[in-house]
């Protein structure tokens, strides 16, 4: 019998990247839709995952026939992976890929302007300047010449924000368990030295257990007054609360992120980052783009797409 793959990554854009694929198996292409993965999961061998919908251990235990889930994200927080791993499904992912992933640069390039975003001041301003409101002193920010970019996790984007930092004319510091080498111009410093002496502090680690709300109200109480925090990573390794705490106490004087914990919640404007962001100017929120361009996204279907039909291949061999 023919093998099934399941897909529901949105690959509108470029279907051709399932031909490979479609050499190997028969796959089927549904709407991202939590309720129907949970009906139709039982049918397929393979799963080509969407991010917005989540391989819960509910899915996984109607996933009887299932081998293998692959997804075309380094992020993993949307499956279970214990769970997957218990029933022997493995989890093909980009998280690894370091060859391949050295050459996207989406996610970094969307820190920088969630940054510059709230710098600037230019949602609200651009919002002033819409309904004819010309007030150039009233959307005053900050230039960010002369300032400290703080780096937690030098990564792969860590590192290419670093370079843009620098480009900025911004003093660069990072910190990562890890013991890598940093760029000429960026120094390495602990986690508490990072915190003291960030204007800017952006994230780029992936989320595990242990850094789990790891910027929390601890953390915020030891950042400098007035700093700016960026997260493209994971909601969930901010406290929620607690950073809604800093914004408003002013200890943040402002924020942009593209994720936030909760992001597969149906009604997601009763979300509290998102109330806050409509009745204040300080928090500047993206509904998880940081690697939605038409080149990033081709190019890790693509990737992902032939790792499957590889691991596919093998496996019936």
């Amino acid at each position: 019998m023919r093998l099934r793959v399941l897909n529901m990554a949105d690959v509108s854009e470029c279907p051709d990247v399932l031909d490979s694929l479609a050499q190997v198996a028969e796959v089927v292409s549904l709407q991202a839709d939590q309720s129907v993965l949970l009906e139709r999961i039982s049918e397929f061998d393979a799963y080509l995952a969407a991010l917005q919908v989540r391989v819960t251990r509910e899915v996984l235990e109607c996933a009887e026939r299932l081998r293998v889930i692959a997804t075309p994200s380094t992020g993993l927080d949307h499956i279970d992976v214990p769970f997957a791993e218990s029933r022997k499904v493995v989890v093909l992912s980009l998280r690894h890929d370091t060859e391949f992933l050295d050459s996207i640069t989406a996610t970094a390039e969307l820190a920088w302007a969630l940054l510059l975003a709230t710098v600037r001041r230019l949602p609200w301003a651009f919002d002033a300047a819409k309904a004819g409101h010309w007030a150039r002193d009233e959307f005053r920010g900050h230039q960010l010449s002369g300032k400290v970019l703080g780096i937690l996790g030098y990564g792969r984007l860590g590192r290419i924000v670093a370079e843009y930092g620098k480009a900025f004319r911004m003093r660069v510091i990072a910190c990562d368990v890890r013991e890598v080498k940093p760029a000429e111009g960026v120094e390495l410093v602990d986690f508490d030295t990072l915190l003291r002496e960030s204007d800017v502090l952006s994230l780029h680690i992936h989320l595990t257990e242990e850094n789990r709300r790891i910027i929390n109200a601890e953390a915020f109480a030891r950042m400098k007054h007035g700093a700016v925090l960026v997260n493209t990573s994971r909601g969930a390794i901010i406290d929620e609360r607690a950073f809604l705490d800093a914004l408003v106490s002013g200890q943040l004087a402002g924020a942009g992120v593209d994720v936030i914990e909760g992001e597969w919640d149906e009604d997601l404007s009763r979300h509290p980052l998102i109330r806050y962001a409509n009745e204040r100017q300080n928090l500047v929120i993206s509904p998880h783009i940081g690697g939605v361009t038409y080149e990033s996204q081709r190019m890790a279907y693509e990737h992902i797409v032939r790792k499957l039909a590889d691991y596919l291949e093998q496996s019936r061999g």
